[in-house]
């Protein structure tokens, strides 16, 4: 089999874009399709986003990592250039509608309060957005996707950069199948020292358990870059802590850490260890 990556959208998102650097992108309509395709070994890989620097995690991406046998083996990062499409001969002062992704339409509040006249209207995909309005041939519609997407669909660039910051970028993870996933046969960073660990894992509703687990980490010195808290499903008003750190879990001390943190944690998850993709 060729090394297939799946990503969730249409040809031309940005999910696309980060799915070209591991192998033959293929697309699929829904994250759970993602996740069940490599579940079900129909491919090698795939790409998930993960997390925007202006719109935060994607919290649903989190929790299918936790519900399916999968493992994280690179991270990518995908620099977000939004530009706004149409048809041939279409105009911003004659448009009256703008679909795409929410996430894409809340990153560019400044372009829709600076233009009235225009209506937001939520699209399943960036690339999809482009895809219907050039399927549609109505120039009351405009899409917000990427350069790529409008060059794919035939359609004109009326403007660039309209997100609200210059900063915007999507973190992805490429997972494969927790069961012997296949080496990435790309350029990634090797040198452990560089390498990455993400975790999950609760804790007992006791006083101070917080403070505990995360000495287990500042005590042997380990850089964590992330932590977040989200509700556990499983139950009312306990939360799961996600972190990243610093290091492979193979480390001596991350492993003594992890080892630590098990021994009064009620669940740890570790959702692998991981390069850097290059563009």
């Amino acid at each position: 089999m060729a090394n297939v990556t799946a990503y969730q959208g249409e040809p031309g998102a940005y999910s696309e874009i980060a799915a070209l650097r591991v192998g033959e992108p293929q697309p699929f309509e829904s994250f759970e399709e993602v996740f069940a395709a490599v579940e079900n070994h129909d491919v090698n890989y795939a790409v998930i986003p993960i997390e925007n620097s202006l719109g935060g995690s994607i919290h649903q991406n989190y929790d299918l990592l936790l519900q399916h046998p999968v493992t994280i083996v690179g991270e990518t990062f995908v620099k977000v250039k939004h530009c706004l499409l149409g048809i041939p001969g279409s105009t911003i002062e004659k448009a009256v509608k703008v679909l795409s992704h929410p996430q894409a339409l809340a990153q560019c509040r400044n372009f829709f309060a600076a233009h009235m006249n225009l209506k937001a209207e939520v699209a399943y995909d960036t690339a999809g957005s482009a895809k219907m309005i050039a399927a549609e041939k109505d120039s009351t519609k405009l899409a917000i996707a990427s350069k790529r997407a409008g060059e794919l669909y035939g359609l004109e660039i009326l403007q660039e950069n309209l997100a609200d910051e210059e900063w915007n970028i999507t973190r992805f993870f490429c997972i494969a199948h927790a069961k012997n996933p296949e080496p990435l046969n790309v350029k990634t960073i090797q040198d452990t020292a560089h390498h990455k660990t993400s975790i999950a894992f609760t804790l007992p509703n006791e006083q101070g358990s917080l403070f505990k687990a995360l000495a287990t980490f500042a005590l042997r010195d380990i850089d964590m870059t992330k932590i977040e808290s989200r509700p556990f499903r499983k139950k009312a008003f306990e939360y799961l802590f996600y972190v990243d750190f610093i290091g492979h879990q193979n480390d001596r001390n991350i492993h003594n850490a992890l080892c630590h943190l098990k021994e009064f944690a009620t669940m740890v998850n570790v959702l692998g260890s991981y390069g850097v993709i290059a563009e």
